[in-house]
């Protein structure tokens, strides 16, 4: 009981800091608003291993993906493509490892050394994806941008496959959102990440509370 009531508190509060950025920043559009709020959502029941996360989820992907478009965001704009695709499996993978009647799912855990070579490769494509956006577009950001990219697609990755470690990439990727977001003026997507980052180590203590697999 004490872990549901603070769960809904922590959504509570997500949502309570949107709405309060949206009324104190009013430059912001609406979009921003409702795309953060989504936002919060699907984070949170991705805290919890609640499946219901993927509902809130496609709805945040069609809106945020319009926001990037205005500020010029290309890798962003292609990573929410790739998020919206990947969680039509998603949906299907998670069911697979529901626990009992719950709706939350069984987790994996990454070795030292698949997490090590996955760190290496995640970085170096970085780099290469932000030399790619600075030489050959007008990407406002190249390389935050594409640090905000890679990351979060190998993240999203071991998210659908609910490997715990996917919790300390999100991280990463959020901390630099916000700095994205931040020098875009954009205040409800700042503070949505800004409440993202505090959502990972929800996250990460939440999941030692699922179950977990021996493979």
């Amino acid at each position: 009981m004490r872990r549901r009531v603070f769960d809904y508190s922590f959504l509570a509060f997500g949502l309570l800091v949107q709405v309060v950025t949206y009324a104190l920043m009013p430059h912001d559009s609406w979009l921003s608003l409702l795309s953060g709020c989504l936002g919060v959502c699907s984070v949170c029941l991705t805290a919890q291993g609640n499946i219901l996360t993927f509902v809130f989820g496609f709805a945040q992907v069609i809106t945020y993906t319009y926001l990037c478009l205005t500020q010029r965001f290309y890798g962003e704009i292609a990573i929410n493509a790739y998020y919206f695709v990947t969680m039509i499996y998603g949906v299907y993978a998670w069911r697979k490892r529901l626990q009992g009647e719950t709706r939350t799912v069984i987790t994996r855990r990454l070795s030292w050394g698949g997490a090590s070579v996955l760190l290496v490769a995640t970085v170096l494509c970085s780099w290469l994806a932000g030399w790619l956006l600075a030489t050959y577009t007008d990407d406002s950001q190249p390389y935050l941008d594409a640090f905000t990219t890679i990351p979060a697609l190998v993240a999203q990755v071991l998210m659908i496959l609910v490997y715990r470690e996917h919790w300390f990439i999100w991280l990463a990727v959020d901390v630099l959102s916000v700095v994205l977001w931040f020098r875009a003026g954009d205040w409800c997507m700042t503070a949505q990440y800004g409440f993202w980052c505090a959502n990972c180590l929800y996250g990460l203590h939440r999941w030692r509370s699922l179950g977990i697999s021996k493979e």
